[in-house]
């Protein structure tokens, strides 16, 4: 009898394991079924996701993807999960997210309604001002005085056309220059191809911190609007965008977030040891406290 009872408890454990993976929908089976969850990354886009001396990605939006790895292999018990790193850049992250190339994009991308028509989010863990870095001795001081001249940006970002519909510069007239990535786009405006970088503050802060000339530019105090960072995912998969809120919501809420912003943007960060001192806004922390998705 001892026996029986031990063969049905067995069997019965089986069954709800077999019907747990049967359950799995979406990316969550896809990783299941292949070991492997695919990670998309930016190569320049500091602190957020880029190559180190060692050109391996890291940044602040790696730390937080991790998270969500780490959640994963719980999740799947897969202590031994596979973690493969896929380049992605402004152009193609979308497309590679989609086809099923990546599983996660993890960057600098705006969670805006647009997107969200072909993409989901997870929740918001940064805010940025769209707006320009410009050298100090080009004498422009706003983005009006950006009329008739040169501008780099980065393809498939949002930039040109928030400049394009400002209210203050609907009748400027520029010349858009496009690079692959922001580090090309800032070389395009460091070697006065362009007068001016057009990208979202912290971006621009990162690449001018990098230059090797920080204190030849600035960035413009005007915004052309406000948006929200977050890790990108496919749409209509409810049981990976609910493990990914719960994870980085959990962040937030723990008081982990503090630390790994620190990390990245008060503190010295690879490969140069430079500090971007660049303090939380009140919106970022409004985000922290209260887990959001919304878009722009």
């Amino acid at each position: 009898m001892y026996k029986a009872v031990v063969l049905t408890a067995v069997a019965a454990a089986l069954m709800v394991s077999q019907a747990s993976a049967q359950d799995l929908a979406g990316t969550l089976k896809k990783i299941k079924e292949t070991g492997t969850i695919n990670i998309g990354h930016r190569e320049s886009s500091i602190p957020f996701s880029y190559l180190d001396d060692k050109q391996q990605p890291i940044g602040y939006a790696m730390d937080l993807c991790m998270k969500v790895v780490d959640a994963v292999k719980a999740e799947l018990k897969l202590p031994a999960l596979k973690v493969a790193l896929q380049p992605v850049t402004s152009s193609n992250r979308i497309p590679l997210l989609q086809n099923g190339t990546i599983d996660l994009e993890c960057g600098s991308t705006t969670n805006s309604v647009a997107r969200q028509q072909q993409v989901a989010f997870g929740p918001t863990y940064f805010v940025i001002n769209v707006t320009a870095a410009v050298k100090k001795t080009s004498g422009i001081n706003s983005l009006a005085e950006l009329n008739g001249k040169n501008i780099s940006t980065t393809s498939g970002t949002t930039a040109v056309p928030l400049l394009k519909g400002y209210e203050k510069t609907k009748s400027v007239d520029v010349k858009e220059i496009y690079g692959k990535d922001h580090a090309e786009s800032f070389l395009l405006m460091a070697d006065d191809r362009a007068v001016a970088f057009v990208m979202d503050d912290i971006l621009l802060a990162g690449q001018i911190a990098n230059s090797k000339t920080p204190d030849a530019y600035k960035i413009l105090n005007e915004s052309l609007r406000q948006e929200p960072y977050s890790m990108m995912l496919r749409k209509d998969d409810p049981q990976f965008k609910s493990l990914v809120d719960k994870t980085i919501s959990g962040v937030m809420k723990s008081g982990e977030i503090e630390k790994i912003y620190a990390k990245w943007f008060t503190s010295p960060v690879p490969p140069k040891g430079i500090n971007l001192k660049f303090q939380q806004t009140a919106p970022l922390k409004d985000a922290f406290k209260t887990p959001n998705d919304k878009g722009v």
